[in-house]
């Protein structure tokens, strides 16, 4: 038979590809070319590939014998030859069946003659006969020189991997393989990355912090240029890892406090603060969590909202924010009003449920004093420094709208932001006023729940304000503190010490410096005798200092909590919450100083006497004259002080204070009404003289007036006289 139809139109074997090729493909790879290897590797796959014809076999075919001769030999190798060709196409369509190794061919089927009659073969038509024969033939020799076509290294021939199919039986662990060689190789860029960030030293030498001189007097002459941050980074910590092991990683002749001017000067380069306040910043923490701190104030705090109470609940505002495109969820499960924002396709501030006051942007931190002071029905409360409104309105939601709240605020500009949200978030039970805090035991005193969010230098918000970095001086950490001792005196004085449900004081900050709370704490507990320190309730946060930079503060300051942006992801915070066990004393020392000054003023006090009471004649007459018969002054003045007693009493404050006023005493103390019967007798004796002098100097006028009656009768006879 002839050649077939289409088998005239077919192409015959593939040149092989060029060394050039792989060599490219190599390069594409990123693999190293080796030209003696690409050589030999290219010469074994000619060979590979004229060889197949030696263990060619057909499926239907029996396995001839090794005492049989063929009778058409040529023939034979040539239909072999063809079928050879035929197999490299149709492997593809059918499964390669291959020859068990015990099967092989007759040794009359030399290697020699086989390569002859290839080389014979090569130029002449395939038969006929092969398109007939319906056998599939696999050569296994021409397998393995197809997988090297492919393969550019000998670790490569091991993957298994590599052609493998993706079929639905092994999608599952194809994918669960991809999965793990992600998170492998995620694990070893992280920790490559940490390796390069920290530059970790696997043999221990102490890095390299101090550059050299040279180094050093280049920098001071490019000083106007822009720092290395990179470099700067590298250095905080390599510095930082010297610090946690200073004794092994120190150089010689280096001392701590070289390594830690030097880290300081860093810092301040890298994060832009001042000296003054980064110093001050350090020195609260150790290396390493200082310098997460530093890091956590150069990113901002989550957006937080705060459920209005009175008006919605948390799960409806919650739901209808989501139909808006709102991605939230809340805050912690500390809170049971708090939302945490992540993302939002509308103005959170100008949404119609925030127009309705449903809910009021609002810190997470700014949630912990009025959770501390936790305000109860019906009581009577004051908030000392209350705009914009958030802790005001916070209050009346856990009061119910019972009760009243008196917002005071020294600023009449911020007033109005309180009265706006006031009204927006619909609280009924606050009253509004303006007056200077350290005035309000004047004022009005006597409540249950007082809470004072004390002006600060704002250490604690500089994700918010970076212009704290510097704007804040040593001077700054002097007068704030003082103002703030003073509001912390006014507001214990105006609790009222023997309210049923009260008598607590929640003192808070946004700062982080213990200036501003510890100390400030410390010198309420020294002032005021009356108040003690009592839990906070909060479920979260660090303790107090009881020590710190040689200074020592009351044990009981481990009540008191703080917060920080990078262990808890809120604003830095401070909280304490005092409780009032009894009066004022009558010898403290007041908010505005204008008071007595220490036991020195009650002392001369106590000496000096002065009755104030006037004395004159024509008072006398006139009560004599009176149809009512005069006014006991003394029984009026026991009235007067019985309602002054009650006043201060309702205010808060110690009623024996009241003998007191300016250093000067305007009533006998109660040391006076302990005296003995002769000191009271002498005091009465001395009464009745002055009461007799009285009565002598009214005799005398009576006597007079006779005689300056007919003095009168004769003056107006003498003028009757002189007329006529």
């Amino acid at each position: 038979m002839g050649v077939g139809r289409r088998m005239g139109k077919k192409q015959g074997i593939p040149e092989p590809l060029s060394e050039e090729h792989f060599a490219n493909l190599k390069r594409k790879k990123g693999i190293p070319v080796d030209e003696p290897q690409s050589e030999a590797r290219s010469s074994k796959k000619q060979r590979t590939i004229k060889k197949p014809t030696k263990s060619l076999k057909t499926q239907d075919e029996p396995l001839p014998k090794k005492s049989a001769k063929p009778a058409n030999g040529a023939k034979k190798n040539s239909a072999a030859q063809t079928n050879g060709t035929k197999s490299q196409k149709s492997q593809p369509k059918k499964a390669p069946v291959p020859v068990d190794s015990d099967e092989e061919m007759d040794d009359e089927f030399d290697l020699d003659e086989m390569e002859g009659s290839d080389l014979d073969m090569e130029g002449q038509e395939l038969g006929s006969d092969f398109l007939d024969s319906g056998s599939s033939v696999y050569d296994s020799d021409q397998e393995e020189a197809k997988r090297e076509k492919f393969v550019f290294s000998d670790d490569e021939d091991d993957e298994e991997d590599r052609e493998e199919k993706l079929t639905a039986a092994n999608i599952e662990g194809l994918s669960r393989k991809l999965d793990k060689q992600l998170e492998e190789e995620a694990a070893e860029n992280e920790a490559e990355l940490r390796e390069d960030a920290l530059q970790t030293n696997i043999d221990g030498d102490a890095p390299e912090v101090f550059g050299d001189e040279d180094e050093d007097e280049l920098s001071k002459s490019k000083g106007l240029l822009a720092p290395d941050l990179q470099m700067l980074r590298t250095r905080i910590t390599e510095t930082i890892r010297v610090l946690e092991d200073f004794a092994n990683l120190a150089e010689e002749g280096r001392s701590r406090a070289e390594y830690t001017s030097q880290l300081l000067k860093d810092i301040c380069a890298y994060y832009g603060y001042n000296e003054f306040l980064a110093e001050k910043l350090w020195n609260l923490f150790p290396p390493r969590e200082a310098f997460a701190f530093f890091e956590a104030n150069e990113s901002a705090r989550p957006l937080v909202i705060r459920t209005n109470t009175l008006r919605t609940h948390r799960r409806d505002l919650a739901q209808a924010l989501i139909n808006r495109g709102v991605t939230l969820e809340p805050v912690g499960k500390w809170s049971k009003v708090g939302l945490q924002v992540f993302d939002s396709s509308v103005p959170i501030g100008a949404t119609p449920e925030y127009l309705a006051g449903h809910y009021i942007l609002q810190a997470a931190s700014s949630f912990l004093p009025v959770m501390a002071l936790c305000p109860q029905e019906g009581e009577r409360c004051l908030d000392m420094a209350a705009a914009p409104g958030g802790k005001t309105t916070h209050m009346a939601a856990l009061m119910k709208n019972t009760g009243v709240i008196f917002a005071n605020d020294p600023s009449k500009q911020r007033a109005k932001g309180l009265i706006g949200n006031i009204h927006r978030l619909g609280v009924r039970n606050a009253v509004v006023c303006n007056y200077d805090a350290r005035e309000f035991p004047k004022v009005l005193g006597g409540f249950d729940r007082v809470l004072l969010d004390a002006p600060c230098t704002g250490t604690g918000v500089i994700s918010k304000d970076p212009s704290v970095k510097t704007n804040r001086d040593e001077k700054d950490f002097q007068t704030l503190p003082h103002t703030q001792k003073q509001l912390l005196l006014s507001a214990i004085d105006s609790v009222n010490h023997a309210s049923k449900t009260g008598g607590y004081l929640v003192y808070s900050t946004c700062s982080c410096c213990v200036e501003e709370n510890e100390q400030v704490v410390q010198y309420a507990l020294s002032r005021r005798p009356n108040v003690k320190l009592v839990d906070t309730g909060l479920p979260f946060g660090k303790e107090g200092f009881t020590s710190y930079m040689g200074k020592e503060f009351h044990p009981s300051l481990k009540l008191t909590r703080r917060f920080y942006p990078h262990l808890y992801n809120v604003d830095g915070f401070f909280v304490a919450k005092f409780q009032k066990i009894g009066p004022t004393p009558p010898n403290a020392v007041r908010a505005n100083g204008n008071a007595e000054k220490g036991s020195q003023s009650f002392a001369a006090a106590e000496t000096e006497v002065i009755d104030k009471t006037p004395i004159t004649e024509d008072d006398e007459d006139e009560k004599e004259k009176d149809d009512f018969g005069g006014f006991d002054e003394e029984q009026d003045q026991d009235y007067i002080l019985r309602a002054k007693r009650n006043a201060m009493r309702r205010r808060g404050l110690d009623p024996r204070a009241l003998n007191y006023k300016g250093g000067k005493k305007e009533k006998v103390d109660k040391e006076e009404d302990k005296k003995d019967g002769e000191g009271q007798k002498s005091a009465k004796e001395e009464k009745e003289h002055k009461v007799e002098k009285k009565t002598d100097k009214n005799q005398e006028k009576e006597a007079e007036k006779p005689k300056e009656a007919k003095k009168e009768k004769a003056s107006k006879k003498e003028k009757k006289a002189g007329k006529k």
